[in-house]
C-alpha cells in the first residue's frame, strides 16, 4: 500500500508541474509571437508627414505583420493624431517629443493615452539655413531680411500648420519680434523650396529638425536661439490609446525596447528616401538590418 501512494504521489506531482507549463505558456505577459496580442484587430498607427515618422512607421507595420499582425497607417497631422489615439479611433503614434515640443498635447491628453519609452534621443528643432548664408542667429534675421523674400514678402518657409515646430516658430516671431511671414505647407513642399534654392546658392530659412535626412543631403546649420523659445534637445517618445498595454502586452515590450540613433534612424530614413517608397525603402533597410530588430523583439 506505501509504495502505492509513493506511486500515486509521484503522479500527482507530475501532473500539477504539466499543469503549471501550460498555465504559464498561456499567460498575458505575452511571448515573442505575441500569443496573448489580440492579432484580430487592425493596429492603426497614426503617421504624421516627417521623414523621420514615415519611415518609422513603415518600418513597424512590416515588422507586427511579420509577426501576424493585421496594421494599417492612417496619414494626418499632429493634432487629429492626438485626438484620435485619444479616442481610440488610432492605436498608436509613434512621435512624440518631449519635454517642450508636444507637451501641451500631452497634458490635454494625458488620462486617455498611455506614454512609452523614448525610442530616439536627442531631437533638435529650430530655423535652419544653409551653411553658406551669412547669418548664424535668429536675432540677425531682421538686419538680412532682404535676402530671404518669398513674393516680395521677408519669409520663414514652413511645415503643416498644426504641427508643434510652427507654433514655436510663431512664438519665435513673436518674442524676436521678426519683420518675416511664416508660410505654412508640407515637408516635401520645404523640401523642395529649400533643394531649389540651395542649388542655386540662394538664402533660405526653413523651419527644420533633427533627426531629417536633409543633413546628410545638404550643409546646414541650425540659426542660433539665445531665447530658447524651441527648447532644449529632446526625445521621441510613443503613445498609444489607454488600454493598449493589456491589450496587445507583446507589442507593447517590443515597443519599449525599440532604439535608434543617428547612424541606425539615418540610414533607414535615407533607405526610404533613396528608394522613393516608404513601405519598400523600409523592407530593404530590415533585410539589411535583422540582428538590430532581433534586439527589439526579446
Amino acid at each position: 500500500m506505501q509504495k502505492y501512494r509513493s506511486k500515486l504521489f509521484i503522479l500527482l506531482v507530475i501532473v500539477m508541474s504539466l499543469s503549471m507549463v501550460v498555465l504559464g505558456c498561456n499567460s498575458n505577459t505575452g511571448g515573442d509571437q505575441g500569443i496573448s496580442d489580440d492579432k484580430d484587430t487592425p493596429i492603426r498607427i497614426g503617421v504624421n508627414n516627417w521623414a523621420e515618422n514615415v519611415a518609422a512607421a513603415n518600418l513597424w507595420k512590416i515588422i507586427l505583420e511579420e509577426k501576424g499582425y493585421k496594421v494599417q497607417l492612417i496619414n494626418g497631422e499632429k493634432a487629429p493624431i492626438y485626438t484620435g489615439v485619444a479616442k481610440g479611433d488610432l492605436q498608436l503614434g509613434l512621435e512624440v517629443w518631449l519635454p517642450t515640443t508636444d507637451e501641451h498635447y500631452v497634458s490635454q491628453y494625458k488620462d486617455n493615452i498611455e506614454m512609452y519609452e523614448p525610442w530616439y534621443e536627442g531631437t533638435r528643432l529650430g530655423l535652419v539655413v544653409p551653411s553658406y548664408v551669412n547669418v548664424n542667429s535668429i536675432e540677425e534675421l531682421n538686419a538680412n531680411k532682404q535676402d530671404f523674400l518669398v513674393n516680395n514678402k521677408p519669409s520663414i518657409v514652413g511645415i503643416d500648420a498644426g504641427a508643434s515646430l510652427m507654433r514655436l516658430s510663431a512664438e519665435v516671431i513673436e518674442k524676436y519680434n521678426l519683420d518675416y511671414q511664416l508660410i505654412n505647407g508640407t515637408e516635401p513642399a520645404m523640401m523642395a523650396a529649400l533643394k531649389k534654392a540651395y542649388d542655386k546658392n540662394e538664402p533660405i530659412v526653413v523651419t527644420l529638425w533633427s533627426p531629417h535626412w536633409a543633413f546628410a543631403d545638404f550643409d546646414l546649420k541650425y540659426l542660433d536661439d539665445s531665447k530658447k523659445v524651441y527648447g532644449d534637445r529632446e526625445n521621441i517618445h510613443i503613445m498609444a490609446t489607454k488600454g493598449f498595454g493589456d491589450k496587445y502586452p507583446s507589442v507593447t515590450r517590443w515597443l519599449n525596447q525599440w532604439k535608434m540613433d543617428d547612424q541606425s534612424l539615418g540610414s533607414l530614413m535615407a533607405k526610404v528616401n533613396e528608394e522613393g517608397n516608404p513601405a519598400k525603402g523600409a523592407g530593404a533597410w530590415l533585410e539589411e538590418n535583422r540582428s538590430l530588430v532581433d534586439q527589439w523583439l526579446k
